[in-house]
């Protein structure tokens, strides 16, 4: 263990001012750098609407195409398990999220709670095809080692197994119940410590960097997992960034969301039309607040656009890096999140309110965004941060489960922007499609699922509209939350604490904030949609929590 720690610690210290001039070996087949970050909102880029700085990710739309009507799950493992399997969250292992299974999925098929043997991953399916594979950052996909990165197809792996950590070396976990201290990773090693100047966003990249670095003259192309944890809570950002707001948020929540859908509708994203959805019953308004909170609250947003500034900093340098090395030509590069914001405050967590082990922390305005800060910024910035949707993360709503997505590369068009649907599991066919690599009937013996997702490689050079038609149902499930679609209609059921339950209609091409109820109107195309809905939960097996 000491000689893994020692060696990881001088990979982690070496900085890109030892890169060596060089060039990647010519490949038929083009690299891949698959970039997720973690509870990031739609509107959080400037290219989407907002005011926060990203120039090296509007860059990359700039030179790609950029998707606004793209979807994922309403939390990390559900989506991390179909974007690595092609397939649905139920058949892959992650039915719900391993640390929140009810009592009556325990043990059941599809709620393993860790990417399960029923699929091969896309590292597997690609490194048997002949490529390097590497991933850095949040795993999430199961705790044991032979769920590790490192065992479902990665070369070098370092990663962080839980749903969100401190962004330093003190390995500060989420919860005072269970994950007190985070569980880090390097290939099959699990750490016990990490480097004295350990920041999450920065050591990852350069991880990454390093690896590809290590194999570019070996004549193979690569696939590179770079799954940051930024902008996922506790709120860590070093300075320049964590200064780099203050001020700007002072006017709150709701003035931040009505600025940012009405750049949405500037920038062509939503229609010009489309109304606002009213702030949540359970959000109390800005001006209600003490002149004590509010000045919390703004401390918190601060932190949160320096956060994802930085973020975008440390994406910028990876792709300084693969241009450096003349790489970034024949790389296909993508972008997402995995979900919406999250409403959630740091004590909403299970078990840290009023627990000793969230009493360490100090939260005070001084201290946000510092190391023993553990603050997450709560339902008022989580709605302004997904703009003009509704709702956010933990929930089926457009903020939940609407996520930019914006991809770059070889055969991809420039400067293009799609409003053409597309899912999560989408993306794992997309790259085999581009990479002309074929999915396996079977794996180590086993026979796996085949993908549900659909390439969206000719929306990519423009040579179709839609991956999906307008007769396709596409839908979910999560902690009771349901969601179908077909075409521009979308049924929606939004669960306790967050809805009611019931069923609702909306038509998201004129009504992207889900604020006009179709249900009456249209009772048809809701039961239609909840008969697919239906047969959609007896397909994969949907276990719904009691």
């Amino acid at each position: 263990m000491r000689q893994c720690l020692t060696k990881l610690t001088t990979m982690l210290a070496i900085g890109l001012l030892t890169i060596a001039a060089g060039t990647v070996s010519a490949s038929e087949q083009p690299n891949v750098l698959l970039i997720m970050v973690d509870d990031m909102g739609w509107s959080d880029l400037g290219s989407f609407g907002s005011e926060i700085q990203t120039p090296n990710i509007d860059a990359l739309a700039s030179r790609g195409t950029k998707f606004t009507n793209f979807h994922t799950s309403v939390s990390c493992s559900p989506t991390r398990s179909m974007l690595l399997s092609g397939t649905d969250n139920h058949l892959a292992g992650l039915g719900n999220m391993g640390e929140m299974l009810a009592p009556n999925q325990i043990g059941k098929p599809g709620y393993e709670g860790h990417l399960n043997n029923r699929v091969v991953s896309l590292a597997e399916v690609l490194r048997a095809d002949g490529y390097h594979t590497y991933m850095a950052g949040k795993w999430h996909l199961g705790h044991s080692p032979e769920s590790y990165p490192y065992a479902r197809g990665f070369d070098q792996s370092l990663s962080m197994l839980f749903g969100g950590a401190s962004y330093w070396s003190d390995m500060f976990g989420m919860l005072a119940v269970h994950e007190e201290i985070a569980e880090y990773v390097h290939n099959g090693e699990l750490l016990d410590s990490l480097p004295p100047d350990f920041y999450a966003t920065r050591n990852f990249s350069d991880f990454l960097m390093n690896a590809i670095r290590k194999d570019r003259d070996s004549g193979k192309p690569f696939f590179a997992y770079l799954a940051l944890t930024a902008p996922h809570d506790p709120l860590h950002v070093p300075e320049p960034w964590l200064s780099q707001y203050r001020g700007d948020y002072e006017e709150g929540y709701g003035a931040l969301k009505q600025r940012r859908a009405q750049t949405a509708k500037d920038l062509g994203l939503i229609p010009v039309d489309a109304p606002l959805p009213e702030p949540h019953p359970q959000l109390a308004p800005w001006k209600s607040l003490s002149d004590t909170d509010r000045a919390l609250q703004s401390r918190g947003m601060e932190a949160y656009a320096g956060l994802v500034t930085n973020m975008d900093y440390h994406v910028g340098r990876v792709l300084d890096f693969l241009d450096d090395i003349g790489a970034l030509d024949n790389t296909i590069v993508l972008f997402l999140s995995d979900n919406g914001p999250n409403p959630w405050s740091s004590d909403d967590y299970p078990g840290n309110k009023g627990s000793e082990w969230f009493s360490q922390f100090d939260n005070s305005i001084d201290n946000i965004g510092h190391p023993l800060s553990h603050y997450a910024y709560g339902m008022g910035w989580a709605s302004a941060s997904a703009g003009p949707l509704n709702l956010f993360k933990m929930t089926v709503g457009e903020g939940g489960i609407r996520s930019p997505l914006i991809m770059a590369g070889p055969g991809i068009n420039e400067n293009q922007q799609s409003d053409a649907f597309g899912y999560v599991f989408d993306i794992m066919p997309t790259i085999l499609a581009m990479t002309d690599v074929a999915h396996p009937p079977s794996f180590n013996g086993i026979e796996v699922e085949p993908m549900r997702g659909k390439s969206l490689a000719g929306v990519l050079d423009g040579s179709a509209s839609d991956a999906h038609g307008d007769t396709d149902f596409i839908g979910g499930e999560m902690q009771n939350g349901k969601w179908m679609r077909q075409g521009d209609f979308k049924a929606v059921a939004v669960a306790p604490p967050y809805g009611d339950g019931q069923w609702r209609l909306f038509n998201l091409a004129i009504d992207p904030g889900e604020t006009r109820d179709l249900a009456g109107a249209e009772p048809a195309v809701l039961k239609r949609l909840q008969h697919a809905w239906d047969e959609y939960a007896e397909d994969v097996g949907v276990i719904l929590t009691e």
